[in-house]
């Protein structure tokens, strides 16, 4: 073998062995979301979201802010609306609230075994992650100190989804941080590369849509979302054009257990 046919066989396998080493580190860090996903559920937290509405121009046309507090109840969460543009929760906000808390707190086991089906179907799509793309190993990072995976993921040619929401990764790439030493993922940076449908509005998702996600290491070593900032245009009826960038930020995390669901639910008004 000559030495650039050397050359050439060497840079083969070494994309190889990348592809290989990036494929096995984003399966470990889909379990390791799994877990860190089911350990949310029982976990106590704050949520902020802010949304913000822009006309075709970016001339921002409305802000809303709403704080919610995550509770665990009965063995499931529930989210309750605090705080509404700074002042109280509105009226609607204030209903919802007291409808959920005696939902959970009526529950049956029939009911909760259905609650418990949909919350696992909502979050199914992420163990499809590994399948629907093919990963390359681009280079670590450091971020607060620990040292990430930074791997690259584009969408696999003739994937066929299995969940309703898998569907949609054919029209995404993005890059995934995954931390070096429990393979949680630290931060994801998702474009949107061709429009797909959303809701029953027949809005469209167009190219240039993104999703930006930081996530935090609690203190037993779960990932869970620090950071969600979605910057999205889309068309509806496929004519009006509106774009959309709401920003989710989430605080104190702490475990449920041990919690008295008064003490948890002093701060609903």
């Amino acid at each position: 073998m000559g030495i650039r046919a050397f050359a050439v066989f060497f840079a083969a396998c070494t994309t190889i062995l990348a592809q290989t080493d990036a494929q096995e580190i984003v399966r470990r860090s889909v379990e390791h979301a799994d877990r860190s996903w089911q350990a949310r559920l029982n976990y106590l937290y704050t949520k902020r979201t802010e949304g913000k509405r822009l006309d075709a121009h970016g001339v921002v046309k409305s802000v809303d802010v709403d704080v919610e507090n995550h509770l665990v109840i009965n063995g499931g969460p529930v989210e309750v609306t605090v705080t509404h543009n700074g002042g109280p929760a509105t009226a609607a906000q204030q209903r919802k609230n007291q409808e959920s808390l005696e939902k959970r707190r009526l529950e049956t086991p029939a009911g909760r075994a259905d609650r418990q089906r949909e919350e696992h179907e909502s979050h199914a799509f992420i163990d499809e992650v590994p399948q629907a793309f093919d990963f390359r190993m681009i280079g670590t990072d450091e971020i607060n100190g620990r040292s990430a995976y930074v791997v690259s993921a584009t969408p696999k040619p003739g994937y066929q989804a299995h969940t309703k929401y898998g569907k949609i990764f054919a029209e995404m790439r993005g890059k995934l941080w995954v931390d070096q030493q429990d393979f949680g993922w630290v931060k994801a940076d998702v474009t949107v590369t061709e429009p797909f449908s959303m809701g029953y509005f027949l809005a469209r998702v167009q190219p240039g849509s993104r999703i930006l996600l930081e996530q935090t290491r609690v203190s037993d070593g779960l990932w869970m979302p620090k950071k969600v900032e979605v910057k999205t245009e889309a068309k509806v009826f496929f004519l009006i054009t509106y774009k959309m960038n709401e920003i989710i930020t989430y605080a104190d995390y702490r475990p449920a257990q041990g919690a008295s669901v008064a003490s948890s639910a002093a701060g609903v008004r």
